[in-house]
């Protein structure tokens, strides 16, 4: 067999699928704790020898990596307006993976450099101005950028006319800066591409070695993009696979994203079109909402939502504290199961309510899910649950027709089992097809 490596290097666990590039099929996958309290690559190496264990030929095959260690992408947005760019460039910035950490508009002063440097970004974005449009505040915030004497990578992405004189001031003050195409070139146009791939350049090349989460560069040489960024590319090619519009909802430890894929609509081109643009393909990440680290927030999210009562407030606040103490717990009774069960559907519905109703991703209008055809779902917690009890977190996604947004009419609920969103988003550059055929055999078709 000609096999790869497929590797995501997790804060918590580093998950690994060896996949058969011939067949299209994940023919080995194991998981090991990350090791960033001494070296990455201890966990990476261990999952990759138990993932390959007995397949010939795994010596030889090539290694795909992803990484969210050590917090993954902190990026920090800077505008023009809170409504346009500024939004603009937020969206932009979620679907390149990252965590967006601050978003400021407007020119920045004192205070406004303060606060950026107190959200301790990996990267900023700056935008600002349609094409030929307003200059002025882009040019003056990269002005006041060097000579605060900024250090950390910016990505410049606003008014192509002044892109040059922006790229040139930033790097003149020793600032690391790349250019990227402007976000938002008219009103009502968004174009992440070219920031997206220039946000993952940074990431690769300033990011990954600068969290020191290994000793040398080997680490830094394989990863190839943030998590949620592979993730998301995986789910643009099952979108393109399945032919219609999609959810994945991934419950993780400490976060719980939501992606979702959306066939475009000619209406959003009228009168009411989103000034900051639509983006089809859109990524919202809940800080609040995890598993493990962020339990407690599920049970006040849910209590404000009024999916939980006083009496299951109570019920699982306690269970919910003991899993923010300890993050690395296991379920080992019944009732430790079928609390993290709870937990976990109510973490997964006020995400996609929240998803669905715009708030995490600034779309006044939300984002219309009726027709999702296929909803996934993903994280240890889905992976790891019984078919029934995984089943029932994304019926309960599937039955929430109290949360305020339009429910799918006629979706299919899947997990992803085999952890292969990420594998794919990793191969789908060099190997489209393969990336293809395993979504196709391990979520369409399964």
């Amino acid at each position: 067999m000609s096999l790869a490596v497929c590797a995501d290097v997790g804060s918590t666990w580093t998950k690994v699928a060896v996949v058969d590039l011939d067949g299209g099929l994940v023919v080995g996958s194991a998981a090991a704790p990350t090791t960033a309290g001494t070296d990455v690559l201890h966990g990476l190496d261990a999952a990759v020898a138990a993932a390959t264990a007995g397949l010939d030929g795994a010596g030889r095959a090539p290694w795909y990596v992803c990484s969210s260690a050590g917090g993954g992408l902190r990026l920090a947005v800077v505008g023009y307006e809170p409504l346009v760019t500024a939004q603009a460039g937020r969206r932009v910035g979620l679907s390149a993976g990252a965590h967006v950490v601050h978003v400021a508009a407007g020119r920045l002063g004192g205070a406004g450099v303060a606060a950026l440097r107190a959200a301790r970004p990996d990267v900023v974005l700056l935008v600002g101005g349609t094409d030929g449009g307003d200059a002025e505040t882009v040019t003056r915030n990269a002005t006041r950028l060097a000579r605060a004497r900024w250090r950390v990578p910016v990505v410049v992405a606003g008014n192509a006319d002044v892109r040059g004189e922006v790229c040139a001031l930033l790097a003149g003050a020793g600032v690391p800066v790349t250019a990227a195409e402007n976000v938002l070139p008219r009103i009502g146009v968004l174009a992440p591409v070219s920031a997206r791939a220039a946000i993952r350049e940074v990431f690769l090349r300033h990011v990954i070695g600068g969290k020191r989460l290994s000793r040398g560069p080997r680490f830094a040489r394989l990863v190839r993009a943030a998590t949620p960024d592979a993730v998301l590319t995986g789910v643009e090619v099952l979108a393109d696979t399945v032919g219609g519009d999609l959810v994945v909802v991934d419950v993780g430890g400490a976060t719980t994203d939501v992606y979702s894929v959306l066939t475009p609509d000619e209406r959003a081109d009228g009168p009411g079109r989103e000034v900051a643009g639509s983006l089809w393909r859109a990524r919202t990440v809940e800080g609040d909402l995890g598993m493990r680290w962020s339990a407690p927030g599920v049970v006040r999210a849910a209590v404000e939502e009024r999916l939980l009562d006083a009496a299951g407030e109570e019920e699982l606040s306690a269970a919910a504290a003991a899993r923010a103490a300890d993050p690395g717990f296991l379920p080992s009774t019944g009732a430790q199961r079928a609390a993290d069960g709870r937990i976990a559907a109510l973490a997964a519905t006020v995400a996609v309510r929240r998803h669905a109703r715009g708030a995490a991703t600034g779309e006044r209008a939300g984002r219309d899910l009726r027709d999702v055809r296929l909803l996934v779902g993903s994280g240890g917690v889905l992976r790891h649950a019984p078919a029934g009890e995984a089943a029932g977190v994304l019926a309960a996604v599937l039955a929430d027709h109290a949360g305020g947004w339009a429910v799918p009419r006629a979706a299919r609920a899947v997990v992803d089992g085999a952890y292969v969103l990420a594998a794919a988003g990793l191969l789908a550059g060099e190997h489209p097809q393969v990336a293809r055929a395993v979504l196709g055999r391990h979520l369409v078709v399964g």
